[in-house]
């Protein structure tokens, strides 16, 4: 980046070395103030674009990874859709053999589009490409794209760019263990779902997002039926089986921006941003055909999977916030539950 990201070591040179290292610590101040993955790689992304004039920024991350995972469980913003990622692990390694230093290309980049991100196709001439690694394994690269072919030559000292992914690398490190705990405290231990504290914050979001941008919204809450007489019968093993199964059959059916929690015990909640209750229903249609054509196994036995449900929509009469929302579905729910049992 220095102009090319290269050190000068020549006397007329120190001068330029050292405004890139002033803005390269500036970044880095910039970047350890943040404590979560989006404002993180926004900051990172804009600050390198702004403060060396390079075209394209942009980071890939290796697909399973854990940051991948904690990636695509965060609410994502415009920027980060076009300048985030993720790519194959072994698409990543026959690009980058050498995991611990920056690579430098400016000849035969078609290979390297792969790391682009979806439907970005930029007109680039040189690359410079530089691993982060997250304790001890590398999980995806900062990539820089110029117009120009002699911005990042494989010849170049790499001394600057990386020293920047190993700032990133250990940035990532610190937020990624901030981010689990706080994943700890929102995701149900069993089913990995959001728990009732996680969906509730994330209904809060929904429905203020519906009500700003006049845009419906759903809910779900589905309770499991004879899941007493499951435990009784087998035992609580069974049951968690049987919680875990539902869980899995529920996320197999929506979408990625749908919101799937367990409410506790054997009681889900599944929100639905820009449906509608009749939308709603079909998610639950398909949910019963799944179940139904899926049973539950547990050791010999094959235990049928049936629940019970209440939908409520933001468009509802006198649903006026999250809680009332909330409280209609149950209402519906129990209802439900009374006539299956009339």
């Amino acid at each position: 980046m220095t102009q090319n990201l290269i050190p000068d070591y020549s006397l007329e040179h120190i001068k330029i070395n050292e405004e890139i290292a002033k803005k390269f610590f500036d970044i880095e101040v910039s970047i350890l103030s943040t404590s979560n993955f989006k404002d993180f790689f926004e900051k990172l992304l804009l600050l390198i674009e702004e403060k060396f004039g390079i075209p394209h920024v942009w980071i890939s991350i290796i697909n399973g990874s854990e940051v991948s995972r904690i990636i695509e469980a965060m609410e994502s913003s415009d920027l980060l859709k076009k300048r985030l990622n993720l790519v194959g692990r072994n698409t990543f390694l026959k690009l980058i053999k050498d995991e611990k230093n920056p690579v430098l290309v400016n000849d035969m980049l078609k290979p390297y589009y792969k790391l682009l991100p979806v439907r970005r196709k930029y007109l680039v001439k040189s690359l410079a490409i530089a691993p982060l690694i997250l304790e001890e394994k590398v999980i995806g690269s900062l990539n820089l794209g110029d117009y120009s072919k002699s911005r990042f030559q494989p010849d170049m000292d790499i001394f600057f760019l990386s020293q920047i992914a190993v700032k990133i690398s250990i940035c990532l490190s610190n937020i990624t263990a901030r981010e689990k705990l706080k994943q700890l405290a929102t995701r149900d231990s069993l089913t990995g779902l959001f728990n009732q504290r996680g969906m509730e914050d994330l209904l809060e979001r929904e429905f203020s997002r519906a009500m700003r941008y006049d845009t419906p919204l759903a809910l779900l809450f589905i309770d499991c039926d004879n899941f007493k007489m499951v435990n009784d019968s087998y035992d609580y093993n069974c049951g968690d089986n049987l919680l875990q199964h539902i869980a899995y059959q529920m996320m197999e059916i929506t979408r990625k921006e749908d919101v799937v929690s367990r409410f506790g015990g054997d009681k889900f909640v599944i929100i639905l941003p820009n449906q509608t209750s009749e939308k709603a229903l079909i998610v639950l249609e398909r949910l019963q055909i799944l179940l139904k054509k899926f049973p539950m196994k547990f050791g010999n036995s094959t235990i049928p999977v049936s629940i019970s449900f209440g939908i409520a929509s933001a468009e509802d009469p006198n649903v006026k916030n999250p809680a009332s929302l909330l409280k209609k579905a149950d209402k519906r729910l129990c209802e439900a539950k009374k006539t299956k049992m009339s």
